[in-house]
């Protein structure tokens, strides 16, 4: 392998680190702040709404970019299914169900405090979704002491609540459905699914027919970003005895790079600059949506989580994760609370005017980081006595 080689794939290597993908997103929100609160803000907002083609810039990350996050998303929530933690249904209740309580009980707790404001019949999903990236930074940060079942219980958790704010998505913000559109969105995916079948592994019909997905998916009045997970779903994750990797295993090590170093952070880079002076925040908190957003990700998501999670152990439905306990969760739990990402695209989706609901989950994404910081260096510390 050339140096030139070597040093490119080093860095993807580095990239491929949670921690890294964690600081790149977070160092992309703090520029986006930055920029949008200073005295260059018109520029950011003029490139942000610039059109390119049929999308503006802001747009292209939104709908485009997000695509290839979630198409790795979906490839791990694949492998995961089939060959993973979630493969064995005893092992995958417990992330599953606190998964469904970390979104219904944040959901209810933002519609009940946003009742009767305009936009929340669709504003309620925002607490909705964990990101991973983010979350598993945190995680990889202040848990070196914490048994390695709850990152794997983290990383269920979070695939499967974003798998459900993804349905939530394509269900909620389908505007006009054009059957035409979807009709060829079901003949490519099924063309993607018979070239896996056949073993074809051609990057020069899959990269157009992947694009062509995309298209069609965004023609079609779903969410352009369904297609990432679509064709995810549909990738072989069983190597064949030939292979030394299989097709789902390799796209994930090429594409995640992509993803956490450009995909995720171009995407906060335009969704995270909302006014953050004096007047916005007092806007904040007068704005009874933005208030549900808040509460809904730093209180709900504990209580769903934690409470469905202890509830499934009680019923004797599940167990708690290998050599951990309920105040483990509790502190995991609380990383639920980093809604970031998916977070920010459903305020762009629902409301016309999302600012405040975005300095909500911004606000409220680092609160939650910082009590879960807190709380995990605490057990693993405890840990650490314990196993002395």
């Amino acid at each position: 392998m050339s140096r030139k080689k070597a040093v490119v794939a080093e860095f993807a290597r580095y990239l491929r680190t949670e921690t890294v993908g964690g600081t790149v997103l977070l160092g992309a929100t703090a520029v986006a702040l930055i920029w949008a609160n200073s005295p260059l803000s018109p520029a950011y907002f003029t490139l942000r709404d610039l059109h390119l083609g049929p999308l503006s810039v802001g747009d292209w990350a939104k709908d485009g970019l997000l695509a290839i996050f979630f198409f790795v998303a979906g490839l791990e929530l694949k492998r995961e299914l089939v060959v993973g933690e979630l493969s064995n249904v005893k092992a995958a209740v417990l992330p599953i169900v606190a998964a469904a309580g970390g979104m219904i009980v944040p959901a209810l707790v933002a519609l009940g405090i946003g009742w009767g404001q305009p936009g929340i019949e669709k504003a309620w999903a925002i607490p909705v979704a964990t990101d991973i990236a983010f979350a598993l930074g945190v995680l990889a940060l202040t848990a070196s002491g914490l048994p390695s079942s709850l990152r794997v219980f983290l990383l269920s958790l979070a695939v499967v609540d974003d798998l459900g704010a993804i349905i939530v998505i394509a269900i909620l913000f389908t505007a006009q459905f054009n059957l035409l559109a979807a009709g060829a969105v079901v003949l490519l995916l099924a063309l993607y699914w018979f070239l896996q079948h056949k073993r074809i592994t051609s990057p020069w019909l899959y990269v157009p027919i992947a694009l062509a997905t995309w298209w069609f998916m965004h023609e079609s009045g779903v969410h352009a970003t369904i297609a990432g997970v679509a064709l995810a779903l549909l990738t072989r994750v069983r190597r064949d005895p030939y292979e030394q990797e299989a097709p789902a295993v390799r796209l994930e090590h090429r594409l995640q790079p992509w993803s956490a170093g450009v995909a995720v952070p171009v995407f906060a880079l335009f969704a995270a600059g909302v006014p953050v002076g004096a007047e916005a925040l007092g806007k904040l908190f007068e704005d009874k949506i933005a208030i549900g957003v808040m509460v809904g990700l730093i209180v709900g998501k504990v209580v769903g989580i934690v409470g469905a999670s202890a509830l499934a152990v009680w019923f004797k439905a599940a167990v708690w994760p290998s050599g951990a306990g309920p105040r483990d969760i509790v502190a995991v739990a609380t990383l639920g609370g980093v809604g970031f990402t998916v977070s920010l695209l459903i305020a762009d989706l629902s409301l016309d005017e999302p600012e405040t609901a975005k300095a909500a989950v911004l606000i409220a994404s680092m609160i939650a980081s910082l009590l879960a910081a807190v709380l995990l260096i605490r057990r693993s510390r405890a840990h650490g006595t314990m196993s002395e």
